[in-house]
């Protein structure tokens, strides 16, 4: 079934709803929540959870033609807060690198602390990468949005590790740089 058609089932409060979205993104949403918070179990609790707040914010919200990734935000959101709540070691170390990597290129949590400044700050980020090829973009995402490792990434594009973070390195650099010619102090 389509997103547009899903979006509908949610629209007319129809639960079947659930059950299309779940055969369509359960196990890509899990995917997502497994890799920030490394436990299956606690995984499919926030895509449950993705379920239940989709009901909720839609309507208001109609995202037909961006159903994944609506929910994918939400999945992620709660995986973060799950892990915030209950974080292993192993799990901490993974998050707190991308954190650290992450620190270099964007501002200070202070420093976009008002809304305004957030959906500046977006646009700028999303400028940056509107400059950059399909690939880096990708590797980008995958990394910092997926939390995919650079095994992973290197397998599914054909790259070396080396490459992958290489281009991870450079992007972060070039993020810096555009985030600091729009007026971001890093």
């Amino acid at each position: 079934m389509d997103d547009s058609k899903i979006v509908e089932l949610y629209l007319s409060r129809d639960e079947s709803a659930i059950s299309e979205t779940a055969a369509k993104y359960g196990q890509r949403l899990r995917l997502i929540a497994v890799r920030i918070l490394g436990d299956p179990p606690a995984a499919e609790e926030c895509e449950n959870e993705t379920y239940l707040k989709a009901w909720g914010l839609i309507p208001p919200n109609e995202p037909r033609t961006y159903l994944f990734a609506f929910l994918g935000r939400i999945t992620r959101h709660l995986a973060i807060d799950e892990y915030r709540k209950n974080a292993s070691a192993a799990r901490r170390g993974l998050v707190c690198e991308l954190t650290d990597e992450m620190a270099e290129c964007i501002p200070s949590p202070e420093r976009a602390e008002d809304g305004a400044e957030a959906c500046d700050l977006a646009r700028s980020i999303n400028a940056f990468l509107g400059t950059c090829t399909e690939q880096q973009r990708c590797v980008f995402v995958r990394r910092y949005w997926f939390f995919d490792p650079v095994s992973e990434i290197s397998r599914r594009y054909g790259l070396s590790k080396s490459n992958v973070k290489t281009t991870l390195f450079r992007l972060r650099e070039g993020l810096r740089r555009h985030l600091e010619k729009d007026g971001y102090t890093i």
